[in-house]
């Protein structure tokens, strides 16, 4: 690690006692902020710039529209010519509003640094900070170590780069240091990025926190800094706050903190020097906010925060009984000890993201860290445990070595996502939570990933600069699909040898940056080690799965062991613009079983094109040729030339087959593909199912509905074949097929819950899951008692939501008398956790204005954010139009729905078919106020565009969403670009889709219901 420079907490102290001097008193800088606000705010955003010269005279910039490349600070990506390393910054939030109504921030900064290549200016990020003048400049320089800093000519914010530019009057010298300082005020505002704040009621009282997200490019926002990943550093944090509070951030204080001379109202905390570190992973607090803690036996202090009444609660127990196993296996998979000595992990009020890795002090949505054994239900434990893992997971991997930009973020994200299961499966054993990373992220991303708007995991840096394009990168791709291949390459190689070539790649890398293929390199040595035999290097194999997009379809013909590969695409029609280098084929492991009994593993590699015909195969439709699509009721297609494939095959004996016999590939869904087979396999797969399921395992009998579905969506089988393909569920009772089930039937229901196919496809899966409600009905003793395996509990809640939602009295008369008994007395909800979204759902549904009115006020006074997440949810169920319009219009006001809720909020409401055309409306009409609140560089703002959009399958609302997207290019659409794309993709599928398959549809649900 190398050495940043230390300064006394004297001096510390004096910087920021001088800085506020400067400006006499914290009122003048909050009116020099008040008023520089409103003078950005009314100036031309032709002149986004403002420049000083030694005189002090402010000058106008360049225009945004017309910036000239080949100025550096005219660029997003910061030049190679300067190196940070080490800074130090003293910060003092004021959580109480001026005179002008605002909160702010009072700061100064000092960042020492090293010229790699002789410049004459420096330029480093800032955004939103007001500065005070020094001899007529933003900032001073001086030399470290007898280097003489060049006279300052002048500087400039530049804002459309978010650039402090300071020009001089020589050049500075390679080798040399230097330290930049500066002082500065900002806004605490309540925007969820940077500095911020986040407010909460205790009782009557409104309380105030002070807190941070930085990621991915808000550091900024906080103190002027070298804002990209690859400029680490070592950060030396003091924060001025009130006494009565706690500050917290990355480092443990160095001591106990010390009055501020001037107000000893005031406390002065400084924190021990970071390791060298991201600008991302920041983080700094100031709360009132009490601990549970422990000391783990490494000696790492561990410390749950959160507000007082939680804390006394005990709703900080749960995450502290699984952080210090979750760090000892991390410590144990990585082969390397936690690198801090302390992990702090906080619940705040108001925060974007789900939570945040921040190095040391780990920030959380409430819900996702605080746990109620009384009142919080086993998917709130299951999400606390997988989060905590999830950012713990980081500690390691993206924190002590870290990708060097934002275009390798799959590899990040995409680890922990996968991770993530093993770290709470360490946890909790008996949960299987790795065998749901299949429903989780696999089967979700697949749906994203089948689009010709998709993308690849790994993006070349030059197409991802500004902060919008960073926010992109953001999405399920690199969340899901990352942990998808990256768990593939994991079961090829064995985890023994994947966890061999990842602690290579931690020790060589760490407190250093990297790119991915690094970890390749890694994985290959440790391939290399234990003599592996692979068909191709690691760098080969995980190419094709990372530099194009999507992923391939298997044919199986088992009439002549035929197994051949294509693309997969929802929509086979569709044209792929996109190249690829590899001509969109994979060199894929394929695991699989014939007749219940493994087989040896197979590889199918890339081979040239060879007519070849499979005879009574389900072929893959090819543009050029003719696929499967649905026209009345034909149980399958016929026999044609136009079945004859032209796909590269291999043939294997693995796969061809006799008698009864049947093969099944995928094993536990490792690869990342779907199969598809000859008609007569599938036959006896059906058959199989219905006769003895357990001779295929519980994933695998998902994956057989879940592939069938896709498959028929892009036309390759008959509709009707995938819905046969749920035939036994009237006798199944696991968790992972009945969710694969419910999960591709919401695609029906969101296509035909507004027309008459509708009606005989409830009365199907009311015929289908009422043995599944009786059976939960006799194990729980009437719902007294809840089933001790976490799968079954949430099967259990599958059958009521499926029963109530599909008509079944018994059910619907279960959730209305729990509800009922809830509103006779409100000190004694009756409902179990587990069951409180199903059943304030379904109840809400049934009744009307009284029951609304009564969850809402739950909701208003509900203390623990879990609770209030399952009533908020529940209101957007109400059958009354007018209730779910005024539900709407309290997501604009922040003091009914927080902002981070106001985007799911919405969404749920466009769940209900009763509220899709309020919704669309809605957004319509609000467009530019939600894309100011959240598009600019929300993730879930993308959520928002696929969620209000999801129905849409007419012509009319293709028209309605081309015309939206024609309107609003003024505004832009910011991080939901890519998912208004998508949108418009899956539209034309759906159109299409519904207009094919509609008449089969519909007799097959009319016959199968009888």
């Amino acid at each position: 690690m190398a050495k940043g420079f230390y300064i006394s907490k004297s001096l510390g102290i004096g910087g920021i006692i001088l800085g506020v001097a400067a400006l006499c008193t914290i009122v003048a800088l909050s009116v020099v902020y008040a008023q520089e606000k409103n003078k950005n705010a009314e100036s031309s955003p032709g002149i986004p710039t403002t420049a000083t010269s030694a005189s002090g005279a402010t000058t106008a910039s360049a225009s945004a529209t017309t910036l000239d490349q080949s100025l550096p600070w005219n660029r997003y990506r910061l030049p190679n010519t300067l190196k940070p390393d080490s800074y130090q910054v003293t910060l003092r939030p004021y959580l109480t509003p001026n005179d002008q109504g605002l909160y702010v921030f009072s700061g100064s900064s000092t960042v020492r640094f090293t010229c790699v290549v002789a410049t004459d200016v420096i330029i480093i990020h800032s955004k939103k900070l007001n500065y005070t003048l020094t001899e007529g400049h933003r900032v001073v320089l001086r030399g470290v170590g007898g280097s003489q800093a060049p006279d300052i000519e002048r500087t400039e914010l530049v804002e459309p780069t978010e650039y402090l530019v300071v020009h001089l009057r020589s050049s500075l010298v390679k080798d040399s240091q230097y330290e930049l300082s500066s002082t500065f005020v900002g806004e605490l505002a309540d925007d969820l990025a940077g500095f911020y704040r986040s407010e909460y009621m205790d009782g009557d009282v409104r309380k105030v926190v002070a807190t941070t997200q930085m990621q991915a490019a808000d550091a900024r926002k906080s103190f002027p800094c070298f804002d990209e990943p690859a400029m680490k550093a070592e950060f030396n944090i003091t924060l001025i706050h009130p006494k009565d509070l706690t500050a917290l951030s990355n480092m443990l204080p160095i001591g106990p903190g010390t009055p501020l001379p001037e107000d000893p109202d005031w406390i002065v905390t400084e924190f021990y020097p970071t390791p060298r570190m991201s600008t991302y992973l920041l983080a700094f607090i100031i709360s009132e906010f009490n601990y549970v803690e422990e000391q783990a036996s490494n000696g790492v202090l561990i410390r749950i925060w959160a507000r007082p009444s939680a804390i006394a609660a005990g709703h900080g127990d749960y995450a502290l009984n699984v952080t210090g196993p979750i760090l000892n296996f991390f410590a144990g998979h990585y082969n390397t000890p936690y690198p801090l000595p302390k992990s702090d992990q906080i619940g705040l009020p108001d925060f974007n993201a789900g939570a945040m890795e921040n190095w040391g002090l780990v920030t959380y949505r409430e819900n996702s860290l605080l746990f109620d054994p009384l009142s919080s239900s086993s998917s709130n434990k299951e999400r606390v445990v997988t989060v905590i893992a999830h950012e713990l997971a980081h500690q390691w991997f993206g924190n002590l070595v870290t990708v060097e930009w934002w275009n390798d973020l799959w590899l990040n994200e995409g680890f922990a996502s996968y991770v993530e299961y093993l770290g709470a499966d360490y946890a909790e054993p008996s949960w299987n939570l790795k065998d749901l990373m299949v429903l989780n992220e696999v089967y979700r991303v697949m749906a994203v990933d089948a689009l010709v708007s998709s993308h690849p995991l790994s993006t070349p840096a030059s197409e991802v600069s500004t902060t919008a394009q960073i926010s992109q990168q953001f999405d399920s791709i690199s969340y899901s699909k990352g942990a998808a291949v990256l768990r593939m390459l994991s079961s090829f190689l064995s985890e023994d040898v994947f966890k061999q070539g990842l602690a290579s790649y931690l020790h060589t890398f760490a407190y250093s940056n990297t790119i991915y293929r690094d970890l390749w390199d890694h994985l290959q040595e440790a391939v290399n080690n234990r003599s592996i035999q692979l068909p191709t290097s690691v760098s080969s194999i995980m190419d094709r799965w990372t530099l194009q997009m999507g992923f391939p379809v298997i044919t199986v013909n088992t009439a002549t062991g035929a197994i051949s590969q294509e693309h997969f695409l929802l929509d086979p029609d569709s044209t792929v613009t996109r190249p690829s280098d590899f001509n969109y084929q994979w060199i894929v492991p394929i695991t699989s079983i014939r007749d219940g009994t493994q087989q040896e593993d197979y590889w199918l590699r890339e081979v040239q094109a060879s007519p070849q015909k499979l005879e009574g195969a389900l072929v893959p439709g090819r543009r050029g040729s003719r696929s499967y699509k649905s026209s009345g009721v034909s149980p399958w297609p016929l026999s044609s030339p136009a079945q004859v494939s032209s796909l590269p095959t291999e043939n294997n004996a693995l796969f061809r087959t006799s008698g009864n016999e049947w093969v099944l590939l995928n094993l536990n869904v490792t690869g990342y593909y779907q199969v598809n087979y000859d008609e007569d396999n599938w036959r006896k797969i059906q058959t199989q199912l219905q006769t003895d399921r357990s001779a295929i395992p519980i994933i695998n009998r998902a994956q057989i509905i879940n592939d069938a579905f896709n498959l028929a969506t892009a036309h390759k089988v008959p509709v009707t074949l995938a819905l046969s393909n749920t035939l036994f569920l009237i006798n199944e009772t696991e968790y992972m097929p009945w969710e694969a089930a419910l999960s591709s039937l919401n695609y029906f229901k969101l296509m035909f819950d507004r027309s008459e196919v509708y009606g005989p496809m409830k009365s199907y899966l009311k015929q289908q899951v009422t043995p599944l409600f009786f059976h939960f009905e006799n194990i729980t003793n009437n719902w007294t008692e809840i089933p001790e395996n976490l799968m079954d509990q949430y099967s259990e809640i599958n059958a009521i939501s499926t029963a109530c939602s599909n008509g079944l009295l018994e059910c619907e008369q279960m959730v209305s008398d729990l509800f009922k008994q809830w509103m006779a007395n409100t000190s004694n909800n009756p409902i179990h956790p587990n069951l409180r979204s199903t059943v304030y759902c379904n109840a809400i549904a049934q009744g009307g204005e009284e029951e609304w009115n009564f969850a809402w006020e739950q909701f208003r006074s509900a203390t623990l954010v879990s609770e209030a997440d399952k009533l908020r949810a529940a209101l957007a169920c109400s059958n009354q139009v007018w209730i779910l319009n005024r539900y709407l219009s309290y997501t604009l006001n922040p003091d009914l729905i927080r902002k981070q809720d106001a985007t799911s909020t919405i969404i749920s409401i466009a769940n209900n078919v009763i509220g899709q055309t309020l919704v669309w409306d809605f957004v319509q009409s609000n467009w530019k106020k939600l894309f100011n609140d959240y598009g600019g560089g929300s993730f879930s703002f993308s959520n928002l565009i696929q969620g209000v959009t999801r129905r849409f399958s007419s012509e009319y609302e293709l028209q309605q969403l081309e015309q939206f997207k024609k309107n609003n290019e003024d505004v832009g659409f910011g991080s939901g670009t890519r998912a208004l794309e998508q949108a418009l993709e899956k539209t034309r599928a759906n159109i299409k889709w519904v207009n094919e398959n509609k008449e089969a549809v519909l007799q097959w649900f009319t016959e199968n219901s009888k």
